[in-house]
């Protein structure tokens, strides 16, 4: 089971789940001026404030096996959506489809009973019911909540309020599947067969290796729910974030790494379409959920 759903649905529903505490946050940050400014959390590898202010921008990296990597043939810069003449606000690596083989192995050494299921490594239910509990506290803290808002803002120009939108709709849904949920999430069931000794178990079975293709309207919220359903499954996914705001995802799954997440359950590409595709049909990727238009 890799859970396929969109960003409006997952809002549809946070707001019949969970009425009173969205309500209250959606009349919060849109009647609310105020800004913190707390410093960069621990975890973070740069300020986002600081993007597209030096003429050396930061560089967005790959990961892939559990290990950061930044040295590709070729780079991409980014420009400032809301300034074309000042600095890009940061480059990603170029990934070419002769430099794609590290992620075809990291796929092929996921199995298609993935990496956790009902019958294998089960303490890693728990495991990411923690892992969201943290990473769902974690964006309702000022500093990090303020960290994801003026990511979001530097690479698609929102409003604080649409930007602070998104980053509350994911912490809602961090929160809701903390503790034993993404356990529940996985329940099984059990039919009573029509004769004496015969009953039918069926299971939720991950897919295994898996491939997001994320957009870039929506940089945290909707890569993260679709992410993190991958995970809870028990797949193995590599998510290909849209260009534009490669740099919220990146500093998305550092957060994931400081909440406990192994670095090797996620890997990271950075690279135009077409390589995507070649990765894609290459590996022995069993499902990909692209969110986007043709």
């Amino acid at each position: 089971m890799f859970l396929k759903v969109s960003g409006a649905a997952v809002l549809r529903s946070r707001q019949r789940s969970f009425p009173t505490t969205i309500q209250k946050s959606f009349s919060y940050f849109h009647t609310t001026t105020m800004r913190f400014n707390k410093g960069v959390p621990e975890w973070a590898t740069v300020d986002p404030n600081a993007l597209g202010v030096n003429e050396k921008p930061y560089h967005v990296l790959n990961i892939v096996g559990g290990k950061w990597y930044g040295d590709t043939k070729g780079t991409m810069e980014i420009p400032n959506p809301m300034d074309k003449d000042s600095p890009a606000i940061f480059t990603i690596p170029d990934t070419s489809v002769d430099e794609i083989e590290p992620f075809v192995q990291s796929m092929k050494a996921v199995t298609k009973s993935g990496v956790h299921n009902p019958l294998k490594n089960v303490e890693r239910y728990l495991m990411y019911g923690d892992i969201s509990r943290r990473a769902g506290q974690a964006l309702g803290e000022p500093e990090t909540q303020e960290h994801f808002i003026q990511s979001i803002i530097k690479c698609v120009p929102k409003s604080y309020s649409q930007a602070k939108g998104e980053v509350c709709v994911t912490a809602a849904f961090l929160n809701n599947f903390s503790g034993d949920n993404v356990r529940f999430l996985s329940r099984s069931f059990g039919v009573p067969g029509d004769h004496y000794g015969q009953e039918s178990h069926g299971y939720r079975w991950p897919f295994g290796p898996v491939a997001i293709v994320a957009p870039f309207n929506f940089p945290l919220e909707i890569p993260v729910l679709q992410l993190m359903g991958s995970l809870f499954m028990g797949n193995k996914p590599v998510i290909k974030p849209a260009e534009k705001c490669a740099f919220v995802m990146e500093q998305f799954l550092h957060l994931l790494h400081h909440c406990g997440m192994p670095k090797e359950d996620v890997d990271l590409l950075n690279c135009q379409g077409p390589v995507a595709e070649k990765l894609i049909t290459t590996a022995p990727i069993r499902l990909t959920q692209f969110t986007g238009s043709s």
